[in-house]
């Protein structure tokens, strides 16, 4: 049996938010996967990639796993009426409904995410609760079919857990250790419990204009300003 993941594609998405978790579906047994956008034209991820869609919002088949990446872009998407529709319609469906990063702000800003515990990038954390989210400092969360992973690298764990799920551990296992996915990093700066103060506030310092109009829009669909 065919399981079809769509990877919702569209401009300064992420590339890693995206190519984490796509390198661990595709390896599963039967998976079909979709990078999806409004029209097949090529645009450039946040680091300057090109990517190309292959379906349209239009041609997309029903999909059995939703993923929202983010990135710079879902500022746009967030009040984009064509991408919330296309999310709300494929999520009445799917098995799961997924998303990397701020890419849960997407899901949130459909509608999607209302009482139900989630998780997105540390920075952009407290955006969830407006949405009607309950957030969870956790890298992945699952409530029901809705699976969210934390900021970026967390798109892998996502990504596994979801591979344990459909297909069985030993099968998960098995596409980690094709990865070699076995972080050893070399600095133990990944979170902001473990970064130092400084390099916390210099990151918060370097995103503080894409919180606050992350931040906007998000009161803008608390208060009924936005679909």
């Amino acid at each position: 049996m065919t399981l079809h993941v769509g990877f919702l594609l569209f401009p300064q998405v992420q590339h890693l938010d995206l190519a984490g978790p796509h390198d661990v579906l595709a390896a599963l047994p039967g998976a079909k996967t979709h990078l999806v956008w409004k029209t097949l034209d090529r645009f450039a991820a946040s680091s300057g990639l090109v990517l190309t869609p292959d379906t349209t919002f239009d041609a997309c088949p029903p999909l059995d796993v939703v993923c929202v990446p983010g990135g710079i872009g879902i500022a746009a998407l967030m009040e984009d009426r064509q991408t919330l529709d296309f999310l709300r319609r494929q999520a009445a469906g799917a098995r799961y409904v997924t998303s990397v990063c701020t890419g849960a702000l997407v899901l949130g800003a459909a509608g999607l995410l209302r009482g139900r515990r989630a998780t997105t990038h540390w920075a952009f954390h407290e955006l969830l609760e407006p949405l009607g989210a309950i957030a969870v400092h956790e890298r992945v969360v699952r409530d029901g079919n809705l699976i969210t992973g934390g900021g970026v690298t967390a798109g892998i764990d996502f990504a596994l857990t979801l591979a344990g799920e459909v297909a069985g551990a030993q099968e998960a296992e098995a596409i980690q250790l094709e990865l070699e996915y076995a972080p050893a990093p070399p600095f133990d700066a990944g979170h902001p419990d473990r970064a130092g103060a400084s390099i916390v506030a210099r990151v918060r310092a370097q995103s503080a204009d894409t919180f606050e109009r992350r931040r906007q829009i998000v009161m803008r669909i608390a208060s009924g300003g936005a679909s």
